[in-house]
């Protein structure tokens, strides 16, 4: 009783001490003290858990100040010390990366070959043991590094069983576990309690040179409990899910099928990399095995977790990231929709962060529970408003027929798929640090579209740029989104004024919404702009293109709008983790916030050409990274301007 009181009221009044002392058979005095020693406890552990954050902060600073001083060292002449000032291209740079990953790839065939090898040919290719092709082919990937790591489908299981233990006692148990904290209402993991609920009491199990992060969150999702649960174990459905989080993913392998009709008991090895929408933020890949439980009618489990030496056999350069027991309970609140519970548990390596997104990193605001479970949320109102049949004529006008309104959201969420790939820090962008004439860091990357109809053919090169903003997230998103503003921050629109054509609801937030645009400029008679404004209580974006008239109104009547190749380019919200603030980026009066500061990122992409063989040279290449230099420094310029927060 005193537990539940004391969430209620930390601080009890005389008249509730009394009343608590009675009910209790206690002396006043003893409740008092009851309190001030609970609160003194709750006030150390979260102390601990800011120092332990101080100190992985002080780690990750020492680390990077140490790589910052060997950059130095290698760039200084070994005769004079002076650093050299020259700097390559962006094609020396692309094709040297593509260099280094060409030899990455043949080291891993040859690797695998050996492994082969090793496991399939016995004593000698003419020995009787020998395997037929046939047999060769149907043997899982698993067989063959399954050896070389010592890890055989047993073991794997056990893991994962002891594993969704842990992870249904992580979901389901508060105090002294999960303590919540006064300042930010958020849920800190008892590490304490942990290490003696899960380790047995050894510290030692926890990885020294690791940052371990921890986060938990519940919310209510309009989703049905078996395609939530289909949607997690077909890896393409779970990228789609969380476009700005995830990457690139796959199944590397099924290590056991399950039930047939619902999936229970279905094993997967996976591979993620896991993104911010910055270029400044590294991008985590891991390896874990994900596997599927059914609880109870109503209730299911999915879990994640890394199993030791899958990185090792795999890529060891990979090992930045890897899963404690994470993953989610999904109950079925038999009205189309499910309560979920989400549980990230992270050991990651040390590495220097940006000092913009360093507080949201070292937090564990920037991959944690609340990012997965507010995406899931956004992206799951997305596809029931997207299926709508009811919808009402305020929130699909300049678009009459629901086909039509499908073939716009399903162009506009296609556009916005191919923004987040481009604006993070993946493998699929080799971005190059540019220094700006004004000083700003620019980060620029180019790449070749020979087939993807999805967007232009030819040589594409993209731009991103974050900085921080003294406004409220909320601020910065209803100003970018606006269309009646656009002429004040869009240099391409040479200040002309925006008409809306079509603006299409996809969410209970009029923040996400679909939105055809006319720039009523003589140049821009041929095209009109898509834009999809998305927001969420985590991160907002807004991401726009050019689109040929024409093929955006076949698009309005119902035409398949699949072929209509765009290049979005636009910004990504976050706030900047100052967590003494509301953290919400929100367009619901309620939820407005003019306190706090942002980071904006802005992505531009530009088509260099259009031909699928053309090489730029090396002056092309410079004159398109001045354009596009230009063109970030006066839409920044602008957008501080409109906003009043000059340098």
């Amino acid at each position: 009783m005193e537990k539940l009181l004391f969430k209620e009221s930390p601080h009890p009044d005389e008249k509730q001490r009394l009343q608590l002392s009675k009910q209790l058979g206690l002396h006043p005095r003893q409740v008092k003290f009851w309190f001030q020693n609970r609160r003194t406890q709750i006030k150390a552990i979260q102390e601990r858990h800011e120092n332990t954050i101080l100190k992985s902060e002080i780690d990750k600073l020492r680390d990077e100040n140490n790589v910052l001083r060997e950059t130095v060292k290698k760039q200084s002449c070994p005769n004079c010390g002076l650093v050299s000032s020259s700097q390559d291209t962006i094609s020396a740079s692309n094709e040297q990366a593509l260099r280094n990953e060409n030899i990455r790839l043949k080291a891993e065939v040859e690797k695998l070959r050996s492994v082969i090898a090793k496991y399939s040919s016995g004593t000698s290719p003419n020995s009787s043991s020998y395997p037929s092709g046939t047999e060769q082919e149907s043997r899982s990937s698993l067989d063959f590094y399954r050896g070389k790591c010592g890890i055989e489908k047993q073991d794997i299981i056990d893991v994962v069983n002891k594993a969704m233990d842990e992870l249904i006692q992580m979901a389901t148990l508060d105090e002294p576990l999960w303590i919540r904290s006064f300042e930010t209402g958020r849920q800190i993991l008892n590490y304490d309690e942990y290490i003696k609920e899960f380790c047995g009491g050894n510290v030692n199990s926890m990885q020294p040179k690791k940052s371990i992060e921890a986060s938990r969150e519940s919310a209510v999702v309009f989703a049905d409990l078996p395609w939530l649960v289909q949607c997690f174990m077909d890896v393409n459905q779970w990228k789609e899910l969380f476009p700005c989080l995830v990457s690139r993913a796959a199944a590397v392998d099924v290590i056991s099928e399950g039930d047939g009709s619902n999936r229970d008991g279905a094993i997967t090895l996976m591979f993620a990399e896991i993104q911010m929408l910055t270029p400044l933020v590294p991008a985590r890949e891991v390896y874990f095995v994900r596997h599927c439980k059914q609880l109870s009618a109503g209730k299911w489990a999915v879990l994640d977790v890394s199993v030791d030496k899958v990185e090792d056999n795999i890529d060891s350069s990979l090992q930045n990231c890897r899963k404690r027991p994470s993953g989610c309970i999904i109950e079925d609140n038999s009205n189309g929709h499910c309560k979920v519970t989400w549980v990230e548990h992270l050991e990651c390596q040390k590495r220097g962060i940006h000092s913009l997104y360093r507080t949201m990193v070292n937090s564990g605001l920037a991959f944690g529970a609340k990012h997965w479970i507010l995406t899931l949320q956004q992206q799951r109102e997305r596809l029931v408003f997207l299926m709508a049949t009811n919808v009402p004529t305020k929130d699909s006008s300049g678009v009459t027929t629901l086909a039509g309104r499908k073939s716009v959201l399903k162009l506009a969420q296609r556009m916005t798929l191919s923004f987040c790939r481009a604006a993070g820090a993946s493998r699929y962008n080799s971005w190059k640090k540019i220094i700006t004439k004004n000083g700003d860091d620019l980060r620029v990357a180019s790449r070749k579209n020979l087939s993807d109809p999805g967007e232009p053919v030819g040589t594409i090169m993209s731009a991103a740029s974050s900085v921080w903003l003294p406004v409220s997230p909320y601020t910065l998103f209803d100003f970018l989104r606006d269309e009646n503003r656009r002429n004040e921050w869009d240099v391409m629109s040479n200040q002309n004024r925006s008409q809306s054509i079509a603006n299409l609801s996809k969410g209970q937030d009029r923040g996400n919404a679909v939105a055809i645009l006319a720039v009523e400029a003589e140049e821009c008679s041929k095209m009109w702009i898509l834009q999809d404004s998305c927001t969420n209580g985590y991160e907002a974006m807004v991401v726009y293109a050019p689109v040929d008239i024409d093929g955006m109104q076949s698009a309005m009547t119902g035409c398949d709008s699949s072929s209509i190749g765009v290049l979005p380019s636009g910004f990504a919200i976050h706030s900047d983790g100052a967590e003494s603030r509301g953290f919400v980026i929100s367009s619901k009066d309620e939820e407005k916030s003019s306190e706090g500061g942002s980071l904006l990122t802005v992505v531009f992409q530009v088509l260099l050409s259009s031909s699928r063989s053309s090489k730029s040279s090396s002056s092309s290449m410079d004159d398109s990274i001045d354009s596009v230099e230009s063109l970030m420094a006066c839409t920044l310029h602008n957008i501080k301007t409109s906003l009043q927060c000059e340098d």
